[in-house]
């Protein structure tokens, strides 16, 4: 561990991620009076720029270089980001399967979406999955895991993660049970792989994935996920199963993953 003093490293997560949300609140003003979504797509860039910015004096702060903290691109970058988008297409994938199947309901296909219908909420996914893994899974996750370990750090930055999306509107059992789960995800893919393009990747992919099928509380750009009359009841249970269920086996192998990888190392 590089830091024995965890309490002062966590003290410097608690400014860098409250640094991190004053970031968005004036990004946000200074694109407020553009029309959308090009606001929301600009606000979030520069908020992801200036989160990578600040990342730089936190990390020299706590004594990590970039490469300690995951954000120094390599080699393996567009490799992992790609295995993340994949890994994340298929998860998306199987969880709109099974609810489909469960509660006997149906996908229609979108009749004619335009290039910009897919193209920009691409975009958008694509900067708010960057910024969310600059803004956590890079100085505060990866210098908490140097002084107190891999789990405690993750439950931490999970705890953290979901109070800001519940700040920003979620619902409580949404933000923890929802967010805070997939926060432990993309947390264990982080560390696992020692940077944050995988779990980007997952990051871009899921909720993309989402809502082309229209799980993202809004009509889907894609496909269309229909409830057939007297499945509706079954609607919200199952989608909380599938979600659940597809994350902790998506934890758990990469927890196995990180077992064997180390054991490996070892050897």
């Amino acid at each position: 561990m590089k830091n024995h003093n965890w309490k002062l490293t966590l003290c410097r997560v608690l400014l860098f991620c409250l640094c991190t949300v004053l970031l968005m609140i004036l990004s946000s003003s200074l694109t407020n009076a553009l029309p959308k979504p090009w606001s929301d797509i600009l606000h979030i860039t520069i908020s992801a720029i200036a989160v990578l910015g600040i990342n730089i004096p936190f990390a020299r702060w706590e004594k990590l270089n970039l490469a300690e903290i995951g954000v120094v691109p390599n080699g393996r970058t567009i490799k992992c980001f790609t295995l993340g988008f994949a890994i994340g297409c298929a998860m998306v994938t199987t969880f709109t399967l099974w609810v489909v199947f469960a509660i006997n309901s149906k996908l229609i296909v979108v009749q004619s979406p335009s290039f910009s219908s897919i193209l920009i909420p691409f975009l958008l996914y694509f900067v708010v999955s960057l910024r969310e893994e600059l803004a956590f899974r890079a100085f505060p996750l990866r210098s908490l895991n140097y002084a107190i370990g891999s789990w405690k750090s993750q439950i931490i930055i999970a705890l953290i993660f979901a109070i800001e999306h519940m700040a920003g509107g979620m619902t409580f059992i949404d933000a923890f049970l929802g967010s805070g789960v997939g926060a432990i995800l993309f947390g264990i893919a982080a560390l696992t792989t020692k940077g944050i393009a995988l779990p980007a990747g997952i990051h871009l992919a899921w909720n993309f994935g989402q809502r082309c099928f229209g799980f993202k509380n809004e009509p889907g750009i894609v496909w269309e996920h229909v409830i057939i009359e007297g499945s509706e009841a079954k609607n919200e249970p199952m989608v909380w199963i599938a979600y659940l269920t597809v994350m902790g086996l998506s934890i758990l192998g990469f927890y196995l993953y990180g077992r064997k990888k180390t054991a490996l190392q070892d050897a």
